[in-house]
């Protein structure tokens, strides 16, 4: 095989693999086609068909014909004789032996034909049945196809909502709250630390140590006044 042999055939392959693409891609116009070829065969095989009825139909008609001349020959056969016309009833005579002879031919090929023209329209119906089935496949092939994307888009959707973005929104959110309340505490610590906040402190404790000072006195002058009305000696 020379090169241009394998270069046609690699050629035919990926153009096939290509209109194989195509056609996976476009199912219903893969069947419309189909449908379409059977269409135009059934008329093809209709007219077919058609054409033997035709010829079955035109023996049918010759046959009764001939036996009708036969019926007529053999009533005449009889009257010919009597009558003494001997030259009349031998060619009667033919005409019945012919008329016998191409009544059994023609009654053989019309079985012959009949035959052929049920195998026809048998074959016929069963052909239009086949694109009737065809049809129904047609239907239920591209319905189970839209059910099937939809359900691959619903899973692709499904996917595409990952646990990973609630997992973060909801850290984002922790950590939102977490800031507030070390924002709340920095303020409780340095409202501790302010200079108002120590003032106020060592005003409590200047209180306290004035408080501390009053009680201490007093509990000297109480014990003062306690000595000098204390019992005399004697």
């Amino acid at each position: 095989m020379g090169f241009f042999d394998r270069l046609a055939n690699v050629w035919r392959g990926f153009l096939s693999l290509w209109v194989s693409d195509i056609e996976a891609r476009n199912p219903e116009a893969v069947y419309e086609a189909a449908i379409d070829e059977r269409v135009k065969k059934h008329r093809e095989l209709k007219k077919a068909v058609s054409g033997i009825v035709y010829l079955r139909n035109k023996l049918s008609t010759e046959l009764e014909t001939k036996e009708r001349e036969l019926k007529d020959v053999m009533a005449q056969l009889p009257v010919a004789v009597e009558d003494g016309e001997d030259e009349v009833a031998l060619l009667l005579i033919q005409k019945k032996d012919e008329l016998t002879a191409s009544i059994e031919a023609t009654s053989a090929e019309l079985k012959k034909v009949s035959d052929q023209a049920e195998d026809a329209k048998a074959g016929l119906l069963q052909f239009q049945g086949e694109i009737e089935k065809l049809k129904r496949e047609k239907e239920k092939a591209i319905a189970a196809k839209a059910n099937a994307e939809a359900r691959i888009e619903i899973q692709q959707t499904l996917d595409g909502l990952s646990t990973d973005a609630d997992v973060k929104a909801l850290d984002n959110v922790r950590e939102h709250i977490q800031k507030l309340q070390a924002e709340a505490d920095i303020g409780s610590e340095l409202k501790g630390d302010s200079l108002d906040a120590k003032l106020s402190k060592i005003k409590e404790k200047a209180n306290n140590a004035s408080a501390r000072a009053q009680l201490a006195a007093m509990k000297q002058q109480m014990a003062g006044r306690a000595t000098e009305g204390g019992p005399k000696n004697l």
